[in-house]
């Protein structure tokens, strides 16, 4: 049912692929050279991406993502856990969240809920989802950012349903009550919404358009509560990558004026 979630990483992969294809044909139709296109594509879209990636890989090796070395090893542990005899009532009480539990339980949990694989899933794609995505962000958005955006959006996600399941059905957003019992998205919502933020700094449009069309798209096509958590986690990473864009942008100008103000007090 969430095999789409899954999908997610590999689907990513391949959007410059597809794109870069499009250009090679109309740029062989007129004689360019199919390996500058497809360098050029990915040089616009990850260029600087990749570019600080490798750099800070380089500069700080594995330590540069110790977050996302332990979060993959969570990710493991609780799937073979939830696969013992009695692990999976101890998995759901450690880390599972649902609409229909107290919003104490429910803050407590969703730190751990973040790297509560899905029963019914293979695990490589949540191991691979949280060691890239996460890993990546890591490493340009620092920790504490990751730690904020992958943590907003799987709250997103979770006050989302709450506020589906409460409302009545005639209201916009209504959820059908027994929503309020399935698990939350897991994973997947923290890793669509750090994709997105990740996409915005990086200026990588394409990306982020396509990331949002695939999720829109998996609402539409399989209407469950994974897909409409990752609508509500992408609305939660746009509104904090704009507010970032926005502080950034006014600490670049205020740190680009403060010298010329330095200046005229000395004179």
């Amino acid at each position: 049912m969430r095999w789409p979630d899954y999908c997610l990483l590999r689907n990513i992969l391949g959007i410059l692929k597809r794109a870069a294809g499009k250009v090679i044909v109309e740029e062989r139709q007129g004689g360019a050279p199919a390996n500058g296109i497809i360098r050029r594509a990915v040089e616009a879209e990850w260029g600087a991406l990749l570019g600080d990636v490798r750099g800070r890989l380089v500069e700080r090796r594995l330590a540069g993502m110790s977050f996302t070395v332990v979060g993959t090893f969570l990710v493991l542990v609780f799937h073979i856990a939830q696969h013992l005899p009695g692990g999976e009532q101890f998995v759901s009480r450690a880390g599972v969240v649902r609409a229909a539990q107290p919003m104490d339980i429910s803050l407590l949990r969703t730190p751990l809920s973040l790297f509560v694989p899905a029963l019914d899933l293979p695990v490589w794609g949540a191991l691979a989802q949280v060691f890239v995505v996460f890993g990546i962000a890591e490493l340009v958005l620092g920790l504490r950012m990751t730690l904020f955006v992958g943590y907003a959006g799987t709250l997103a996600g979770t006050f989302f349903t709450r506020l589906g399941v409460a409302r009545g059905s005639g209201h916009l957003f209504h959820l059908p009550a027994w929503f309020a019992q399935v698990r939350d998205a897991g994973p997947s919502a923290a890793v669509v919404a750090l994709v997105l933020c990740v996409a915005w700094r990086y200026r990588a449009w394409f990306t982020g358009v396509t990331v949002v069309v695939m999720m829109v798209g998996e609402a539409i096509a399989l209407p469950n509560l994974a897909g409409l958590e990752h609508l509500a986690a992408l609305a939660a990473a746009a509104l904090i990558a704009s507010v970032d864009q926005v502080v950034r942008t006014f600490y670049r100008r205020i740190s680009e004026v403060i010298p010329q103000v330095s200046d005229l007090a000395v004179f």
